[in-house]
C-alpha cells in the first residue's frame, strides 16, 4: 500500500514538474513573452499619455489662434515658417528654443 502511494506521489510530482516547465519555457504565453508584453504595454501607456498631453497643447493653441486673424498669421509664420514671396523671416528664440515675445 505504501509503495502504491509513493508511485502515485512521484507520478503527480513528475507530471506537475513537466507542466510547470512547459508553461515557463515552451508555451506561447510563457514567462519571457509575458514580460516582453508587459514592457511593451508600459511603453504604449507612456506614449498614450504623451500624445494626450500634445493633443491638449494643440487644442489650447487652436483656441488661442482661431479668434484673432493677426494671431493666425503669426502662428503660421512662426510654426510653419510660411512667408510671402521676396520676404525673409527671422524667429528669435531663447535657450529653450521658445520664441521670444515682445
Amino acid at each position: 500500500m505504501r509503495r502504491l502511494l509513493l508511485v502515485k506521489y512521484r507520478f503527480y510530482t513528475l507530471t506537475l514538474s513537466v507542466l510547470v516547465v512547459w508553461m515557463i519555457f515552451f508555451d506561447d504565453n510563457n514567462v519571457f513573452s509575458q514580460f516582453k508584453m508587459y514592457r511593451e504595454l508600459g511603453r504604449l501607456e507612456d506614449e498614450t499619455a504623451y500624445y494626450a498631453q500634445k493633443l491638449k497643447e494643440v487644442e489650447k493653441e487652436k483656441i488661442e489662434v482661431m479668434g484673432n486673424s493677426s494671431l493666425i498669421e503669426k502662428f503660421a509664420r512662426e510654426k510653419y515658417l510660411m512667408k510671402k514671396p521676396n520676404e525673409e523671416i527671422f524667429v528669435i528664440v531663447d535657450e529653450d528654443n521658445q520664441p521670444i515675445e515682445k
